[in-house]
């Protein structure tokens, strides 16, 4: 006979419940449970100032992470409960209905405390007080006036206190344990064993531990993000430097041109002859502008140079230095080779214009660099081509054979992979970098020939 399937109303049978989703929904009801008890607690939380409203492990990247409180708050619960009811029931001779009411008001109040741990201290500590009537007035030969789940439960509340609460605060509150375990240690009979003295040590010692902790933790949270901030202070800082560097390489190449300028200015009422009067008063305030803007470059230049180059006045150089920054290479331990795939490449290479000339040596020299300081011994090829109106680099270096450790120290005058992103930018080309599957390393760039509308940021 066929059954007709549930109704999506009807509850489910409880075996349907042991599935993979079980301890989601227990989580979830522990979770539903808390948010209950931190709206009976608002009145607290308002009265001592607890604004703790995120729950522990809340911004943790999973979320059986951040369900864990509930369910370490839900399972004490749980077992505090029976356990403080039987205690009370066999031990002190309190009726079942009362030792159970006790028994939740000092249990539950642990899932409150993952959200809100000051209320649920209120909570707790109120019950706990209210609960040494029964146990002072029952058999004397028992431990008093605190139970042990009493204590078990206050010190796991003591651990979700002191990985939320303030230092003055967790001195407070210890205080108000020790204040109410001397209160309600006085109508102690004698003939029993007292625990007062015992959850008064052992609630100092786990808050001050739980506070230590947490307390480095948050240190080495604060530390991870200063180290953050100071990376990013060097890049940017870097960046800076390298760019300030090539302004002023940059400044010969543009004071060249300016030169030219002046002189042409000023020697063309000489060269062409029968110049009308408005054009010889053209070229005079061509050169004029051209002098006052070499005084300003100049000008421009002492504010740019630091102190350690102020000896730096050495012409710039470019392409046609390649050979000499080989062998200077070679003679440092790297065998090095440098080779231009067109015959007539070397007489083009002379039109090439200053800006870029003076980039392309310096990505070469940065790259031979690295080379030097990462890969000692590693074998290098340098290519130098012309293709579609752009000048390619390309630099390639296999694998370190040099056994020892990487050169400190290398004659680059940048700042390694930035200083060429600078440099490719300034003159608007690409960049290609990284690192070759069978070991070493590769830097490849195109530089346009004709100077770009904006430089690209």
């Amino acid at each position: 006979m066929s059954t007709a399937p549930p109704s999506p109303d009807q509850p489910r049978p409880p075996e349907e419940e042991s599935g993979p989703a079980g301890p989601r929904r227990v989580a979830g009801a522990a979770r539903l449970l808390g948010e209950r008890l931190a709206a009976a607690g608002a009145a607290f939380t308002a009265a001592l100032g607890d604004d703790r409203s995120e729950p522990l492990l809340a911004t943790a990247p999973r979320r059986w992470m951040r369900l864990l409180p509930y369910l370490i708050a839900l399972g004490f619960t749980a077992a505090l409960i029976p356990v403080t009811t039987q205690v009370l029931a066999n031990d002190y001779g309190v009726g079942g209905g009362l030792a159970a009411a006790i028994g939740v008001a000092q249990s539950a109040p642990l899932i409150l405390a993952v959200s809100r741990p000051l209320a649920a201290w209120t909570i707790m500590i109120t019950a706990a007080v209210f609960g040494t009537v029964p146990v002072l007035h029952g058999d004397a030969h028992h431990p008093s006036p605190w139970t042990a789940p009493v204590i078990v439960g206050y010190l796991v509340l003591c651990i979700a206190l002191a990985l939320r609460e303030s230092r003055r605060r967790l001195v407070g509150i210890w205080l108000v344990t020790v204040a109410a375990s001397i209160l309600v240690g006085f109508f102690r009979a004698d003939s029993s064993q007292d625990t007062s003295v015992l959850l008064i040590v052992l609630s100092g010692g786990v808050l001050l531990l739980g506070a230590l902790l947490r307390e480095r933790g948050e240190t080495r949270r604060k530390l991870v993000v200063q180290e953050t901030i100071s990376e990013a202070e060097r890049t940017r800082r870097t960046l800076l430097e390298e760019r300030a560097r090539i302004a002023r390489e940059l400044h010969d190449v543009v004071a060249h041109h300016m030169s030219v300028i002046t002189v042409q200015a000023d020697s063309a009422p000489y060269r062409l002859q029968d110049l009308p009067d408005e054009a010889r008063g053209e070229f005079e305030s061509i050169a004029a502008g051209a002098r006052a803007s070499l005084t300003e470059m100049r000008r421009l230049l002492v504010v740019l140079r630091n102190e350690e180059a102020q000896g730096d006045l050495v012409p710039q150089p470019g392409l046609a230095h390649l050979g000499q920054l080989v062998e200077a290479t070679i003679r440092g331990g790297v065998p090095a080779d440098v080779s231009y795939p067109e015959l007539a490449l070397v007489a083009e290479l002379a039109d090439v214009p200053p800006a870029v000339d003076l980039s392309a040596y310096r990505i070469v020299q940065e790259a031979l660099a690295n080379v030097v300081r990462h890969s000692p011994g590693a074998r290098t090829q340098i290519s130098v081509s012309l293709e579609d109106n752009a000048l390619l680099l390309v630099v390639v270096n296999g694998p370190a054979t040099d056994r020892g450790s990487p050169v400190e120290a290398a004659p680059g005058t940048g700042h390694g992979l930035i200083g060429m992103h600078e440099r490719v930018r300034l003159v608007g080309g690409t960049l290609d970098v990284g690192p070759l599957p069978g070991g070493g390393f590769r830097v490849a760039a195109r530089l346009p020939l004709t100077a770009p509308d904006s430089p690209t940021e």
